[in-house]
């Protein structure tokens, strides 16, 4: 690429959410959070979580990597490499600790206020998630979680909280990290990890309830809808976004039956969300899928004029792989960030099994640009690989030549479709600097252009050291796009 295809004003940037970099988990009254509840795993050992905090066991984001002490070092960095914006979600139980409180917890404001101060000192604008898998276990407790109609009240008071504290110096928001997850079984972990009956099990890919999911899943489509007019009417110049992990498919054979199932695996993961919050509606297609399913989704009669009422401004979404699908029993199963599926012969993979497939970024691009005509952003995107650290001409960092190589390409598809079209207003890579896995609970699986002294078993200095592509994308965004 010779010339930048990138609009003046890109949002260049990296996300981040708090339960995977902020640690102190306990601290100035922060109460626990689902997320605090969640072990360590491995490529090989899938996370498990406790109903309660185990003392013998290790819990990686009680410190994670200490984000909490050393925010301004770490935004110090990000401003060093000239980031425009900054993806961070705030965690709801520093400020309600367990979701039950009427008052907010003002030492969990404050550190938010310093925070902000800091990135706005930099001149980095701030791009707020307001619910980053990390709901309240008091809530849990009390009504399990969003399986109840209740939790969109502790929801709202939540997020009117802070889009109040802070809407003078956070013009974007997000309602919800991936909210489509619930359309899986596992999304039922990260949303308020919600027991499947009276045995005090959490719903999970082994013991799932679809009723459940998709009831949770309207009643945050409604919390959403709410709080967007809610920030609307509070200051017309704020601008809020959903948040869905995109899923690129492909059918692995040219057999109809391949074809239809991409088309409704499509529709469900990415459309029946994105229709909700951005058309204001169900899709079409979402009666009969609840028919088919033996499904009933209960709502209120004011759901549907609020959902209407509430659509967002713009879309943004996660993108780190394609997945291939097929009904044949032909193919080889392979991994991927809670979706999976067969491999795909024209694609190499990542060692934690993740296909990489830039050219599948361009067509998701185009794909949701076509259905919603707002502007989009990619808000996470990355490489996640086992870093080497090394010294250098007496300083320490990282080759990490694969990390650029995975950046590069799908800059380029970003670019691509922009030549084709599309609205693309942002982009913020996950992560920019080394934080806690959450598909793996892991520091090995290493994303960011800023490495962390830290390590699986919680031991580590926690020095930063800038990598080969923390001077790599510093001049991505130095030049707007050109790699």
């Amino acid at each position: 690429m010779t010339e930048t295809n990138f609009p003046e004003g890109f949002l260049w940037g990296g996300a981040t959410a708090a339960n995977q970099l902020e640690g102190a988990y306990d601290v100035d009254g922060k109460g626990l959070s689902t997320s605090d509840l969640l072990l360590g795993g491995s490529v090989n050992v899938p996370r498990k979580i406790n109903r309660t905090i185990d003392p013998q066991a290790f819990y990686p984001s009680h410190d994670a990597i200490d984000h909490f002490h050393r925010f301004k070092e770490d935004i110090a960095l990000l401003a060093e490499m000239g980031f425009k914006v900054y993806r961070f979600s705030i965690a709801w139980t520093r400020i309600f600790p367990t979701g039950l409180e009427t008052e907010p917890n003002e030492a969990g404001l404050a550190f938010y206020d310093q925070l902000i101060a800091e990135l706005k000192r930099h001149d980095i604008e701030p791009l707020v998630t307001i619910s980053h898998f990390e709901s309240p276990i008091g809530l849990t407790k009390a009504f399990n979680a969003w399986a109840s109609r209740d939790m969109i009240a502790a929801y709202t008071r939540f997020a009117e909280t802070i889009i109040t504290r802070y809407h003078h110096d956070v013009r974007y928001w997000l309602t919800f990290n991936e909210i489509n997850m619930l359309t899986r079984p596992m999304g039922a972990y990260l949303a308020g990890g919600m027991y499947v009956d009276d045995s005090d099990r959490f719903i999970s890919p082994n013991t799932d309830s679809e009723q459940l999911r998709l009831q949770a899943l309207h009643h945050q489509f409604v919390a959403s809808a709410l709080v967007t007019k809610f920030a609307h009417e509070l200051d017309p110049q704020l601008q809020v976004g959903c948040m869905l992990a995109y899923r690129m498919l492909y059918p692995y054979t040219s057999h109809p039956d391949d074809i239809a199932m991409v088309q409704r695996a499509t529709e469900f993961n990415n459309f029946y969300c994105g229709d909700v919050q951005v058309k204001g509606h169900y899709p079409y297609f979402a009666r009969r899928y609840w028919r088919d399913h033996h499904l009933h989704i209960d709502m209120a009669p004011e759901d549907a004029a609020t959902l209407a009422a509430g659509t967002v401004d713009f879309y943004t979404f996660s993108y780190y792989q394609s997945s291939t699908m097929t009904c044949t029993g032909e193919g080889e199963k392979t991994g991927g960030n809670f979706f999976s599926g067969v491999k795909n012969p024209y694609l190499e993979r990542s060692e934690w099994g993740w296909e990489i497939d830039p050219r599948g970024l361009r067509t998701a691009l185009n794909q949701i640009y076509d259905r919603y005509q707002v502007p989009l952003m990619v808000v996470e995107n990355g490489f996640g690989t086992r870093d080497q650290l090394i010294e250098q001409n007496g300083v320490k960092t990282v080759n990490d030549d694969a990390r650029i190589a995975y950046l590069k390409a799908h800059i380029q598809a970003m670019g691509a479709a922009i030549r084709d079209g599309v609205d693309l207003v942002g982009y913020t890579s996950w992560a920019p600097i080394d934080i806690i896995s959450a598909s793996t609970g892991e520091m090995a699986k290493r994303y960011g252009y800023i490495y962390v002294d830290k390590h699986d078993d919680g031991t580590g200095t926690l020095a930063r050291y800038r990598k080969k592509s923390f001077y790599w994308y510093q001049q991505v965004i130095q030049h707007n796009g050109l790699v």
